[in-house]
Formats: C-alpha cells, structure tokens, sequence
C-alpha cells in the first residue's frame, strides 16, 4: 500500500475498536475504510474487534458474519461484550500497548459497559487520548437504561466525532466540556466503482427499459419500508409502471411485509431480494436503480445515502435526524414528510414526470466530494488532541 505524509508530519498510532472484520455490515466497513485513510497518510492504524459481539440470541439476522474476502488490514479480534473479566484483560492490554489514539465506534447503549469499561482502565496510562466516534447515541428500539449507559460511556471519552448534527447536540447533552465535532459520514468508495445501468440490470435480471426505484439495507420498523409500499400503491404511481427492488436482509417480521404486498396487490410492481447482499454486488443494486428511496421513520445519518452518492444515484429521503442536511431538496433528490405515502408518491411522479435523473445524477455526482475520509480521520486527530 502506498502512503503520503500526512499534513502534520506527526505520524500517530491508531487503535480503532468495534466491529471489523469477520463481523460484517455498515459500521464494519466503515472502521476498516478508516483504517486505510490512516494507513494512506502514514499513521500507524490497527483494528480491534470483538470475540462475541452479540449473543446469538440477541441477533435478529441470519448471521453477524462476512462471506467476503478479508480485507488487507491488521485485525485482532479482542473484546467480549458479556465478559467483564475480558473487558479488564482487554483494557490492560491496550493500556501497555499505549496507542495514541483509540477510537470507539459506538452505536448501540447494550455495548456501553464493555466499551467504558475498557475506556477507564485504557486512560490509566496517562497517554492515550480515546474519541468516541458516535454513530447513534439513542437507538432504535428504546430502552430504559440507555441514558445511564450513554452516560458511563460518554464520561469515559476525551472528546468525540458525530455524523450528524443531531447525534452531536446528544452528545453535548451528557457532556458539556469536552470537544464534539461533527463530521458528515464519508462517502462508501470501498463497494467498488460506478458501473453502467444495462451491466447492473443484466446481473440482475432486470428489464432495461424498466422504471426502477431501490430500497437498500437491513429492514427493520424504523426504516418505513411499510410507507414505501404503501406510496406503490398510489392509483397514479401504480399506473405509472413504477418498479421497486427491496433488497436487504429481514431483521423484522418478513410476514407483516409480505402479506402487505399481497393487500396492497403489488407482487407485479415490487421485487424482494431479502439477504444480505455481499460487498461486491452492492454496486449492481445501487447502479440498476434510477433512484434510492430512505423512507425512514427515525434516523440520525444513514451510510446508505452515502452509498448512493458513490454510485452518482438521486435520492428521496424523508425529513428526519440529519437526512435532509446530506441531500440537498429539489438539487440531488427529495426530502419529504415522514411516514406520508402521499408525500413519496408524489416525488416518484415528479421525478418520472420530469424527468429529473440527469440533473439529480449530475448533482450527486458533484456533491460527493463533501464526503471525504480524509476529512473524517483530521477530525478525529483534532478531537483526541484538543
């Protein structure tokens, strides 16, 4: 791998801690996308990842595991998320090993004791400035202990990086001292490059000619696939032979959305691929569709945005967490009322009507350059040393 000197001169050693290959999923790919930017700009990066990260019975997927190819990174799988006689053992290694920098990736309160845990032995060294690198601080699916758990996690920081503004005013919330950066989720360039729409469509078994919208990751109640399919079926998007491609795994009841499909009599309008779609097909889905569609009902930030803004691919998203602040209105796609069917089936007939894909593909293509990993890794580096 080739390296640059990095801005300063000042090469750092860098531990970035959470999910990293075999696991699999958004928040692995990013820790390891930011290990290669560290990597690139001669910092000395490692990635630490977990032995057990959920139980099984905690995991509502088929698997927690990657079928891809390892990727060429330094990974030691280290951290037990149940085990607290692991959590010392692991905060004591790292503590004589005397990184620089540790970064958490943290998104989920459950993780919150084993992460602290190994934060407050980790800081005893008196050299290690640790950043948490927040993804979300409320979940999903609440619970009543997740303030608590965010705060032992929060206090056990020295600073921290938000992906959006809205994670970044939490954080300020539980913490009123230590630096809080917000830095946009990067744009997913490691799902390989841009391919052509007929290429995608062929892989796929897809209609060239076909009007194709696409909903992409894990489904859960959150993620407003419900909506969506209730915008399908609209009496003047029906009409308009609009097609939509669900791919994605199911972390929540497969039944409820099938016999919606059924209710709703659109099993000739929607296509279900529901698995976990492998790293080196990402790029066909994304490719083949003429417009990605987040109808979330909650969100904060989303990686798939910035999946689709690798693929130049206009978006529809709904106005909710920090959506609207990575997809400019009307520019490179739509933002729209949540949980309003109405509101979505009238961006699709916009967007078909008026034939929008040209000008929101170019602007994507023109607003990806926002999105650097560059940026993410010199925001970290700034809130570990502040």
């Amino acid at each position: 791998m080739q390296h640059k000197q990095n801005a300063t001169g000042n090469s750092k050693s860098v531990f970035i801690l959470g999910p990293a290959y075999p696991y699999r999923g958004g928040i692995a790919s990013f820790g390891e996308r930011l290990a290669q930017t560290f990597l690139h700009e001669s910092h000395r990066a490692h990635l630490y990842t977990f032995t057990l990260q959920y139980p099984d019975w905690l995991f509502p997927g088929s698997t927690q595991f990657s079928n891809d190819p390892p990727p060429n990174l330094p990974i030691t799988r280290l951290f037990n998320s149940m085990n607290p006689v692991n959590w010392y053992r692991s905060g004591k290694l790292l503590q004589q090993l005397q990184p620089d920098v540790a970064v958490w990736q943290y998104w989920l309160p459950h993780l919150a004791p084993c992460m602290g845990t190994v934060n407050h032995i980790l800081a005893k060294n008196n050299h290690t400035r640790i950043v948490g690198l927040i993804h979300n601080l409320t979940p999903h699916e609440k619970s009543p202990a997740d303030r608590l758990l965010n705060r032992y996690f929060v206090q056990s920081c020295h600073g921290f990086v938000t992906l959006s503004g809205a994670v970044q005013e939490e954080v300020k919330w539980f913490n009123g001292s230590k630096p809080v950066l917000l830095i946009p989720h990067p744009v997913y360039d490691n799902f390989g490059e841009k391919v052509g729409k007929e290429e995608s469509r062929r892989f796929l078994n897809i209609k060239p000619d076909a009007k194709l919208i696409l909903f992409f990751g894990i489904i859960r109640p959150y993620k407003g696939l419900d909506v969506l399919l209730r915008a399908m079926s609209n009496d003047r998007v029906r009409q308009s032979g609009i097609q939509l491609l669900v791919a994605g795994e199911y972390y929540h009841n497969q039944s409820y959305y099938t016999q919606l499909i059924n209710e709703l009599q659109l099993q000739n309008s929607v296509t279900l691929h529901p698995q976990f779609i492998p790293n080196n097909e990402v790029k066909y889905y994304f490719c083949a569709a003429d417009m990605v569609v987040q109808p979330y009902r909650t969100a904060t930030q989303s990686g798939i945005s910035q999946m689709a803004y690798q693929f130049e691919r206009p978006m529809l998203v709904t106005d909710v967490g920090g959506l609207s602040e990575i997809v400019p209105n009307g520019e490179a796609g739509y933002v729209v009322k949540p949980e309003s069917p109405e509101a979505i089936a009238a961006a699709l007939l916009d967007f078909y009507d008026n034939r929008r894909e040209a000008g929101f593909s170019a602007e994507a293509a023109r607003q990806k350059s926002r999105f650097s990993w560059e940026a993410m890794a010199s925001g970290i580096l700034q809130a570990a040393m502040r």
